[in-house]
């Protein structure tokens, strides 16, 4: 299966994928957190069969029912939008000096410029987390900053307790 994606500046991300019966399914995720997918006619791939909108919350919804990386994406394709703009994925690994203390302790945002915009617990997202949540050995935060930063986002992170 190959999954086609196109950048719509002002919009959002187009993907577009033919599923194994021969269907062509296409979601629009736009920058707001919106949705819309279609499904099209096989015979006139310009014609949609019908059309879902979603808003922000109920896109997220369905992310978290087909799973969590669908948000951590999300931010993956912002950055493709913003020049100097990157996103990273950084594991709290057992024994990082930062399991088990709040995510405030890392001083991201203060010391390396990145923003922690999710964390990812197995098949669990917290999005837009605060100071106070907890950090576990196996979380994945996700983080949006410049390269430099998120660089040393990762070096930050990988400090043994």
């Amino acid at each position: 299966m190959e999954l086609e994606e196109t950048l719509l500046p002002g919009v959002g991300v187009r993907y577009e994928l033919q599923t194994r019966a021969g269907q062509v399914l296409a979601i629009v995720v736009q920058r707001d957190g919106g949705a819309e997918a279609a499904v099209y006619d096989r015979r006139d791939p310009d014609r949609a069969l019908g059309v879902v909108r979603l808003e922000p919350e109920e896109a997220d919804a369905v992310a978290e029912v087909l799973g969590a990386p669908r948000l951590t994406q999300r931010f993956a394709d912002l950055s493709k939008e913003v020049p100097g703009l990157e996103s990273g994925r950084f594991p709290i690994r057992p024994g990082s000096a930062f399991a088990g203390r709040p995510l405030g302790d890392t001083r991201a945002r203060t010391l390396t410029g990145c923003s922690i915009v999710a964390i990812v617990r197995d098949t669990d997202v917290v999005p837009s987390p605060g100071p106070g949540d907890l950090l576990q050995p196996g979380d994945v935060l996700v983080a949006i900053g410049s390269e430099s930063g998120l660089e040393q986002l990762e070096h930050r992170l990988a400090r043994p307790a």
